[in-house]
C-alpha cells in the first residue's frame, strides 16, 4: 500500500505504484510516474514530466525533474526526465529534464549511485551502473 506522510504534497495528477513510500514534506508534482518499490525522502522534489522505474531511493532534499538550466530553455518546451530501476539518488541530488534543442530528454540508466550534491543537466545520458561521487557534476549534453 502507498504510503504518503501527511505532510507531503502529491498531485492528483501523479501515478504513484501500489507501494510506493513518501517522506515528510516531499513535493510529487503531475506528470510524475514513479514506480514499484520507490522511496521518495523528507523534503525531496519530483516535477514532470519524470517517469522512475522499479525500487529507486531518493533520498532527503533532491530535486529531480525541475525545468533545465540552459539560458535557451523556455519554459513550456516539451522536454522529459526518464530514470531507470535500483537507483540510488542521494542528498541534495539535482537531475534536470533536457532541452527540446537538445532531444527533449534526460536519462539516467538503472543501478546507479549518484552521491550527495551530485548534479547532472540537462540532455545527458547516463548508462547503467554508473557511480558519481560527491558534488561531481555533468553540463548539459553529457553522454
Amino acid at each position: 500500500m502507498t504510503q504518503v506522510h501527511a505532510s507531503a504534497i502529491v498531485s492528483s495528477r501523479a501515478d504513484l505504484a501500489a507501494d510506493v513510500e513518501v517522506g515528510p514534506y516531499a513535493v510529487i508534482g503531475p506528470e510524475v510516474k514513479i514506480g514499484p518499490g520507490c522511496k521518495v525522502g523528507s523534503h525531496a522534489i519530483i516535477e514532470g514530466p519524470t517517469r522512475l522505474g522499479a525500487r529507486n531511493v531518493i533520498h532527503p532534499h533532491a530535486a529531480i525533474g525541475r525545468d533545465p538550466q540552459d539560458r535557451k530553455y523556455s519554459p513550456g518546451e516539451s522536454s522529459r526526465l526518464e530514470i531507470g530501476n535500483d537507483n540510488t539518488i542521494r542528498e541534495f541530488v539535482t537531475i534536470n529534464r533536457g532541452t527540446e534543442e537538445g532531444g527533449g530528454v534526460t536519462r539516467v540508466g538503472s543501478s546507479c549511485w549518484l552521491m550527495a550534491s551530485v548534479h547532472i543537466a540537462h540532455d545527458c545520458i547516463l548508462g547503467d551502473d554508473v557511480v558519481m561521487a560527491n558534488f561531481a557534476s555533468l553540463a548539459g549534453h553529457v553522454r
